[in-house]
Order: C-alpha cells, then sequence, then structure tokens
C-alpha cells in the first residue's frame, strides 16, 4: 500500500512538474509578445528601473557584493553599490531588449541606428566572413550577450552557436523559438557536442561560445586574482583543428546603442611540443575577458557563483 501510495505520489508530482513547465513556457511566450508591442527604449527604461529596485533584494545581491569585494579590494563599499546597481540595471534591460533583438540588428550593418563598429573590428568581420576558414570565437556575459550571435547571422557569418537550455523545457523552448530565427545554428551543450563543434569546424564554419561561467569539471584560471574553472572546449577545439580564436563583446552605450568589437586573434599558449596547451589557452581567454570585464564592471553579469 505504501509503494503504491510513493508511485501515485511520483506520478502526481510528474504531472504537476509538467503543466507547471507548460503555463511557465506560455506565460514567458506572452510577455515577450506584449514587450515586444511597446517602444524598445521605453521597456528597457522601465525594466531597468524595475531591477534596480528589486534586485537588491534577492540573495544573488548578496553573491554579487562579495564577488565584487573580493574582485575589487580597493573600492569603497558605495563604489560596489554603484557597480552592482548598475548590474541589474543591466540585467533588466537584457530581459527586455529579448523581445526586439531582431529590431537591434535590422538593416545595413554600417548605418544602423543602435549598434556602432570600430574600424578595426569591421575589417575583422569582413576577414572572418571572406576567408573561408574556420575560427573560434568567444563571448563573456557582459552588455546585452545574446547580441554578438545575431549580429554575425544578420551580417553573414556562417556560426554555430553552443548554448545551454534553460532548465525549464517549455520556457527553453520559447527562448529557443526566438534566437532560431535570428542566430545562426544552434547547438546544445551535452556529450555529442564536442564532436559536432569539431565537425562544423572542419567545413568551415566558425564556432561561438560563452567561456566566463564555473564549469565543474573545468581547467584552472586565475581570475581576478583568484582561481576558478573553466570550460575548456574551445581551447581542445583548437587543438583539434588549429585555427584562429577571437573574443567578441559589445558594450553597452547611453541613448539605448551598443558597440560591437572583435578582437584581434588571441595566439593559443603552446607546450614544449609545439601543441596548443589547454590550461594556458584557456588563461589566454579568461585573461582578455578579465581586461572587458574591468572597462565595464557594471556590465559584466556578478550575480553568479564564478569563484566556488
Amino acid at each position: 500500500m505504501g509503494g503504491t501510495l510513493r508511485r501515485l505520489s511520483s506520478r502526481s508530482r510528474a504531472r504537476l512538474h509538467r503543466i507547471a513547465d507548460a503555463v511557465a513556457g506560455r506565460v514567458a511566450v506572452a510577455l515577450l509578445k506584449v514587450i515586444r508591442r511597446f517602444d524598445r527604449a521605453w521597456v528597457s527604461d522601465a525594466a531597468a528601473a524595475f531591477m534596480r529596485r528589486v534586485g537588491p533584494l534577492m540573495r544573488e545581491h548578496r553573491i554579487g557584493r562579495a564577488n565584487l569585494k573580493a574582485a575589487f579590494p580597493d573600492k569603497s563599499d558605495a563604489e560596489i553599490e554603484r557597480i552592482l546597481t548598475g548590474v541589474w540595471d543591466n540585467l533588466g534591460r537584457v530581459a527586455a531588449e529579448f523581445a526586439h533583438l531582431d529590431q537591434i540588428c535590422h538593416g545595413d550593418p554600417m548605418k544602423r541606428d543602435f549598434i556602432g563598429y570600430d574600424d578595426a573590428s569591421v575589417e575583422r568581420f569582413f576577414r572572418l566572413r571572406g576567408d573561408g576558414k574556420p575560427a573560434l570565437i568567444f563571448a563573456a556575459h557582459l552588455a546585452n550577450w545574446e547580441l554578438p550571435a545575431i549580429i554575425a547571422h544578420s551580417d553573414g557569418l556562417p556560426t554555430t552557436i553552443l548554448y545551454r537550455r534553460p532548465n525549464l523545457g517549455a520556457v527553453a523552448d520559447a527562448v529557443i523559438a526566438i534566437r532560431a530565427g535570428h542566430m545562426g545554428e544552434m547547438e546544445p551543450t551535452g556529450l555529442q557536442a564536442p564532436i559536432k563543434l569539431g565537425r562544423a569546424l572542419q567545413q568551415g564554419r566558425h564556432v561561438a561560445m560563452l567561456v566566463d561561467q564555473h564549469y565543474v569539471k573545468g581547467v584552472e584560471v586565475t581570475f581576478f586574482g583568484r582561481t576558478c574553472r573553466a570550460n575548456p572546449l574551445i581551447a581542445m577545439l583548437a587543438r583539434q583543428v588549429e585555427c584562429p580564436i577571437h573574443g567578441t563583446r559589445v558594450i553597452r552605450l547611453p541613448g539605448h546603442r551598443f558597440r560591437a568589437e572583435i578582437s584581434e586573434e588571441i595566439a593559443p599558449i603552446r607546450d614544449a611540443d609545439g601543441r596548443i596547451d589547454i590550461q594556458g589557452t584557456m588563461q589566454a581567454i579568461t585573461s582578455v575577458i578579465e581586461g572587458w570585464v574591468r572597462e565595464h564592471p557594471e556590465q559584466w553579469l556578478w550575480l553568479h557563483r564564478r569563484w566556488r
């Protein structure tokens, strides 16, 4: 009798989970449709104001404060709180902008109202697009981290994007449906991802991924003077295919605008035999990201446990 009740209870919980998942997915889709009806600048400002007020009440605020104090021991409490306010402001804007990603990147890349480029980045982009060779591209959770992939697809750079599905299935489906029409090929994280990404590089495509989050089985790197773990996949792919590595980022500017950049080629670190050293190359990439974050600390996602 007890076993039967436990099975029924387990089935009921699974059914409730499926229902909650489906409801969450529908709510997410409906919310994005509503947001899309509003002016992008207005809804971005509203979401930023909301998160500046609500964010400090959440546990992630304490995580962000601890991270910032460890990363910037010379900054005052007031400076730390100012940066955190900017982090919440940016996060609210990212959420609001998700419904308007295609509009932000619409039109002639050299005449866009909302995105500007420096001359060096334009030259690198056209070289990557036209040389017929594969390349690896890394990004970080800075400003609106969805935009680099949107820009690449809009401007004709054949790219395969590695992504992690949100935990809720229906929400994940809603998010992927929005991304699918505006990004390149999308490959979910998993056991088959390294094989498929390596195959994409061998076909001359560009493979891109975010590389600034904690990875349990990662290699040790130093970030803001502290040891953390980084996913070594991008360095492993570079060793396998021997192709250039570039970083890309967007910087949030006043007036609801952005500047997009592609870094110069990041030279991989090699061992005594000339092979790409995985840990050393990940450290080189992590150091580039640290430099970006130091420039605009309020635009990075300090709210997660990067150091564990």
